[in-house]
């Protein structure tokens, strides 16, 4: 049986790989965050964030101060949609009896003026997002700082927010790492700045 030099090649490679694999199967495996949550290495906690914000003090007088905010963006954006939708009715109310370039013209109006209702809709989304983010980013930023001082305090190397959707594949857990009231406890003892 006849390799030539391609074979001859082949084979090497994959007895060089076979040994290097050989040779890392008999060095022993660093430790991963798997292996030292196993044997105590990792501590993990974990908390509910969003009651935890909601019990902060002032978050009921944002979300309310929030929500009338939103409440009337909300009523502007149904303005700009209905003036859109008038004028779309109108149009088609009235496109049979258009010569074809008063249509296409129409059209060309109807178009660009869609293009500037979504820019609107856009702005005040951007709008009340950042009303939203300048309401609560400084509770967020004290609860933050607070979850930070247990993490360090308490050596841990997660906290996890059991309210978040990244957490919604956790099935179950130890309450006894649940650090939500002991956070809510510090919380109350922390002045706002």
């Amino acid at each position: 049986m006849s390799f030539g030099r391609n074979g001859v090649m082949v084979v090497a490679l994959v007895t060089m790989l076979a040994s290097t694999a050989a040779a890392q199967a008999q060095q022993p495996k660093p430790a991963t965050p798997a292996t030292q949550a196993a044997s105590g290495g990792i501590r993990i906690a974990f908390i509910n964030a969003g009651a935890l914000l909601k019990g902060m003090p002032g978050y009921a007088a944002a979300e309310s101060l929030f929500a009338k905010e939103a409440e009337a963006a909300q009523g502007e954006a149904q303005k700009i949609r209905a003036a859109f939708d008038s004028a779309v009715a109108n149009y088609q109310q009235s496109q049979a009896m258009m010569t074809a370039s008063t249509r296409t013209a129409r059209e060309k109006a109807l178009a660009a003026q869609q293009d500037t209702v979504q820019a609107k809709l856009q702005a005040i989304q951007n709008r009340v997002g950042l009303r939203e983010r300048e309401l609560l980013t400084p509770m967020q930023d004290r609860l933050r700082s607070i979850i930070d001082g247990f993490r360090a305090e308490g050596n841990y190397a997660f906290i996890i927010d059991l309210a978040s959707e990244a957490s919604s594949n956790i099935v179950s857990y130890d309450k006894s790492l649940d650090i939500t009231l002991r956070v809510a406890q510090r919380l109350a003892q922390t002045p706002a700045p």
